[in-house]
């Protein structure tokens, strides 16, 4: 008993300094989590101070995890820890899980890449490839995009700037482009007057640049007319659905038609090639 007694009291400042450290290493986490949180809410107001809302989510990922770091040297260093060995040895696994992970490190890549050159910001309407969305955020592995469906996709960065990128939000303008097809009977020089009308009464197209019209094609069955106007963006499709609503009953209105497709078929018998008489173009039914 006297020998027991003996070790344990020359191991108590041994366990009495562990048990220090290891309330210091807790006061360190809880110090660390606060201010991570604490960093997390700072840049995450950067926002309202003018910085891009693009980089805001970037930044605040970035200023965490290093707050995190941070705290754990704090803790290794606390124990004893050889921090300078272990930056070495984390360089080291870091390579080893760079090479692991490079398809995941070419996404964060291109992350820097997207937020560096800013092909779009957050809110703008983008296409890539075949996906078309609405831009919510970009960060450091993913794009988030809300599709015009109303769904939410998360795209690889590495995906997205991979693509050639179609930006339908930067510009402040757009234009529309309408074709009307009349029949080869009808006066073009009426058909024109249609399409005049439909912007002279349409007060969200553009004076400038000048709406163009033209005869754009001879086409099979019809002479197809040809309008292009320039709107404000925002206000494009609202604008180009009116127009589209309205173009039928005007050209009917002035007595033109919007013929049907016909072909010329020749019927091989016993008598020899018989050709079908050639008729003009029918008129959609009214």
């Amino acid at each position: 008993m006297e020998s027991l007694q003996a070790q344990l009291q020359e191991l108590a400042p041994v366990f009495t300094a562990v048990g220090a450290n290891i309330l210091w290493a807790l006061l360190a986490l809880v110090v660390t989590w606060i201010a991570a949180k604490l960093v997390s809410r700072a840049v995450a107001r950067l926002s309202e101070r003018g910085i891009d809302e693009t980089l805001v989510p970037v930044l605040e990922t970035l200023a965490v995890w290093a707050t995190y770091v941070v705290g754990g040297l704090v803790v290794l260093d606390i124990f004893g820890a050889n921090t300078t060995s272990l930056v070495a040895l984390l360089g080291a696994t870091g390579l080893a899980i760079g090479l692991a992970l490079k398809d995941t490190l070419q996404s964060i890549a291109a992350g820097f890449v997207l937020l560096g050159l800013r092909p779009f910001r957050v809110g703008e309407t983008i296409q890539f490839g075949s996906t078309i969305g609405t831009v919510r955020k970009i960060g450091l592995f993913t794009t988030e995009m809300d599709t015009p469906d109303g769904l939410r996709i998360s795209a690889p960065n590495d995906k997205v700037w991979g693509e050639t990128l179609t930006n339908f939000s930067r510009n402040p303008k757009r234009r529309i482009e309408i074709v009307a097809s009349i029949a080869y009977r009808d006066d073009i020089e009426t058909g024109m007057r249609v399409l005049r009308q439909l912007v002279a009464e349409e007060p969200r197209i553009l004076a400038d640049p000048e709406p163009a019209y033209a005869v754009r094609e001879l086409a099979d069955s019809a002479v197809n007319l040809h309008l292009r106007a320039w709107v404000k963006t925002e206000e494009y499709w609202d604008v180009y659905w009116a127009l589209m609503k309205q173009l039928k009953p005007a050209l009917e209105a002035e007595g033109l038609s919007i013929p049907f497709p016909q072909r010329e078929l020749h019927v091989v018998g016993g008598d020899g090639v018989k050709i079908a008489p050639k008729t003009a173009p029918k008129a959609a039914p009214k």
